[in-house]
């Protein structure tokens, strides 16, 4: 059974950093591109960046490019978000997700994702 876990959320003031986790098991992890969508209340989810884990290409979304970076550990199933210089407009549930592409040019839509985890709060107090 497949199944993605995100970890690493919490309570930050403005100009810090979290960084999440998405562990992964049950899937062939390096077939697959992970990519973090987040939702703020009262607002669609939205994609935040992803990493193809085929060739490595990153994407980001221009609300956190230059304060976001993701990276991958295959040997560990895992895909890590560091947020950097938050600020309270990052507040949202986080959400990671993998789906199967084979060449990736922009951020996936969350139609084309296969498996999703469950979420993990990030709140910016101001």
């Amino acid at each position: 059974e497949v199944h993605l876990v995100e970890s690493g959320g919490g309570l930050v003031r403005t100009g810090g950093s979290l960084r999440l986790s998405c562990a992964a098991s049950g899937l062939d992890f390096g077939d697959y591109v992970i990519a973090w969508f987040r939702q703020a209340p009262g607002k669609e989810r939205e994609a935040v960046s992803c990493i193809n884990n085929r060739d490595g290409a990153t994407f980001f979304a221009g609300s956190v490019k230059g304060r976001f970076t993701i990276s991958s550990d295959n040997a560990k199933s895992t895909v890590y978000l560091q947020m950097n210089d938050l600020e309270p407009e990052d507040t949202a549930v986080y959400y990671c997700a993998a789906g199967r592409y084979g060449l990736l040019i922009r951020l996936p839509s969350e139609y084309g994702m296969d498996v999703w985890g469950k979420g993990t709060l990030v709140t910016v107090s101001p």
